[in-house]
C-alpha cells in the first residue's frame, strides 16, 4: 500500500503526500514513546528528522498530542473488513502473486457495502484504498452476484462483524471474493497487471510520466 503509493505516484499527488504525513505522524508518536527509555536514540533520531523545524529537542516540545482529526468514524471497521477479504483472497491463491488476478467483491446493500464504498467510489477501480488493500492489480465492488464467472474463478465466502459506537452498532455481514487471473498484460513501471502490452506503461502511470514531463 504505501510502496505504491511513495513509488508511483506523481511527487504532489495527495495520495502520496498523505501516506507521507502518515509515515511523519507514526515517526514522531514512536519517537516519543521510547524517549523515557532511550533517551539518546530518540533524541539522535529527532535531530535527523529532515522536516522538523524545532531545535529544542525531543523531551523540550511534549508529549505525544494526536489529532482528533485521525479518528474517522467507521474508517477503522472499514480497514478491518477489507483487510478480512484480503485474507479470503490471499488464502485462495496459494501464495501466487497475487497482482496476477483480480478480484471481484460482492455485498448485498448495507452497512458493510457502505463502508468499501469508502475505500472505493468507482465499480472498478486499480487505484482506489480497496484496491491497494486487496494488493490485487484490479478490484470491482458489486452488490450483486455477476451473471457470467469464469471457470477458473475461486470463489470465496465470508462474513465479518461490524462494531460500531462501542456497540451501539453491531451488524453481522456476508461477503463473496471472487479471484480470476487478470488478462493484461504486466506495467513495465509500477508492476501491476493493468497495461495494454509489456512494453508500454500503464494508464495510471502514463499519466504521471506527462505530468512529470510538464512540470520540468
Amino acid at each position: 500500500l504505501l510502496s505504491c503509493r511513495l513509488y508511483c505516484e506523481e511527487a504532489k499527488d495527495p495520495k502520496r503526500r498523505s501516506c507521507q504525513t502518515v509515515l511523519a505522524e507514526a515517526l514522531d508518536i514512536i519517537i516519543r514513546s521510547f524517549a523515557p527509555i532511550l533517551p539518546h536514540l530518540a533524541e539522535e533520531v529527532f535531530q535527523y528528522i529532515p522536516y522538523k523545524k524545532d531545535s529544542e529537542g525531543v523531551f523540550r516540545t511534549g508529549w505525544i498530542n494526536a489529532s482528533s482529526a485521525w479518528k474517522k468514524p467507521g474508517i477503522e471497521e472499514a480497514i478491518e473488513g477489507a483487510c478480512a477479504m484480503r485474507e479470503s483472497f490471499l488464502g485462495s491463491i496459494s501464495g501466487k502473486n497475487s497482482l496476477e488476478y483480480e478480484v471481484i467483491i460482492v455485498i448485498e446493500p448495507g452497512l458493510l457495502f457502505e463502508l468499501m464504498e469508502a475505500l472505493q467510489a468507482e465499480e472498478t477501480s486499480s487505484v482506489s484504498q480497496l484496491n491497494e488493500i486487496m494488493m490485487a492489480s484490479q478490484t470491482t465492488l458489486l452488490s450483486e452476484f455477476p451473471k457470467e464467472i469464469p471457470s477458473d474463478a475461486n470463489i470465496i465466502k465470508g462474513t465479518f462483524l461490524i462494531n460500531l459506537e462501542g456497540g451501539d452498532i453491531c451488524e453481522q455481514s456476508s461477503y463473496k471474493v471472487i479471484a480470476r487471473p487478470i488478462a493484461k498484460a504486466k506495467c513495465p513501471r509500477c508492476r501491476r497487471y493493468t497495461a495494454e502490452s509489456s512494453s508500454t506503461p500503464c494508464p495510471r502511470c502514463l499519466q504521471v510520466l506527462a505530468a512529470g514531463k510538464g512540470s520540468t
